[in-house]
């Protein structure tokens, strides 16, 4: 037998007091393919405004045959470790939220690892569907407020292309790619996340899933968007109620970008203005995982996201599953 190989031991991180948790760097990463509505509104016989009605999308991004999701979701990490000023080999931990790792195993956080160098960091991936990144965010913020940790990379990535039946107008018009980025470190003091609320129904799983044996997206429309909405609505208070903030306090709301229509159903329903939500979902499409972090990068680039902004985060999706957030935007 070859022999074996010992990977360099990290040292051991002294122990310190840290009570909370905050964002430094965000990042983001498309591949380079854009597909707009005109294609897949031939394809089904339908009007291109069809389709912006029913989802609000006009464009999508796809990746390419021979792309790999864990590049993408390392390129998006990269650019996160830059707007933060962290080296990846001052990192802990890497978390993927992901529905679409290129293999059943290993982690697409290992391959991160070891594409940005980030020597023997640990890495997991979390499956949460839509849901993921704010899952994840739950896990690297208590990590880091018990001391666990003090630099996490948190990566939300989706190649939702490959899962969707191209004859499936009611998922092929909706889904896309793409990947999104957060470091998050310890504070001395309060930290900027929020408590985070998290739920679930399984007796409803099979509003949206994915067979093995079959590989693609199945999802009930209708049922989903009720449950979409009523989840959203009610997450919103839980965490508004869980951080101590009134509603008017918020300054953004950003949702997982699943449909245009559930964004405005959501709005109706708690009475949010809607210049208050991002939506960008009507140029990158519902990149599950990725939508988060995709949606605080389109705030930021518009500057809507300033320094001591407080935002809610929410997401919903297969599982099913939902979560939000307050959070404050910015560092100490």
């Amino acid at each position: 037998m070859p022999e074996a190989t010992t990977a360099p031991v990290r040292e051991a991180a002294e122990p310190r007091t840290v009570l909370g948790a905050e964002i430094a760097g965000l990042g983001v990463a498309l591949p380079d393919t854009v597909v707009t509505n005109a294609p897949i509104a031939e394809r089904f016989g339908v009007d291109e405004a069809w389709i912006v009605k029913r989802t609000g999308i006009e464009s999508r991004h796809y990746a390419a045959e021979g792309d790999l999701l864990f590049e993408l979701a390392a390129a998006a990490g990269q650019r996160a470790l830059d707007d933060a000023g962290v080296a990846a080999t001052e990192l802990d931990l890497i978390i993927v939220a992901t529905t679409s790792n290129d293999e059943l195993m290993p982690a697409t956080a290992s391959r991160v690892g070891a594409a940005l160098g980030a020597g023997t960091a640990g890495g997991f991936d979390v499956n949460a569907a839509c849901t993921g990144f704010v899952a994840g965010l739950d896990v690297a913020t208590a990590l880091i407020e018990a001391g666990r940790a003090r630099r996490v990379l948190l990566i939300g990535a989706d190649f939702m292309s490959r899962l969707t039946d191209p004859e499936d107008r009611a998922t092929v018009t909706v889904f896309a790619d793409g990947a999104g980025a957060v470091v998050l470190r310890g504070t001395e003091g309060a930290g900027r996340i929020g408590p985070v609320v998290l739920g679930s129904d399984g007796d409803n799983a099979d509003l949206i899933f994915i067979k093995r044996e079959r590989g693609q997206i199945e999802m009930m429309g209708h049922e989903t968007f009720r449950h979409a909405v009523d989840r959203l609505a009610a997450a919103t208070g839980e965490a508004l109620e869980a951080a101590g903030v009134a509603q008017e306090e918020i300054d953004l709301f950003v949702y997982h970008q699943a449909n245009a229509r559930i964004l405005r159903a959501v709005g109706e329903r708690i009475e949010l203005p809607l210049e208050r939500v991002v939506d960008c979902i009507a140029e990158l499409g519902n990149t599950s995982a990725a939508t988060v972090p995709l949606a605080l990068e389109e705030a930021r680039r518009e500057g809507r996201l300033e320094p001591g902004a407080r935002v809610l985060l929410g997401a919903f999706g297969a599982g099913l599953n939902w979560g939000a957030t307050v959070i404050e935007w910015g560092t100490d």
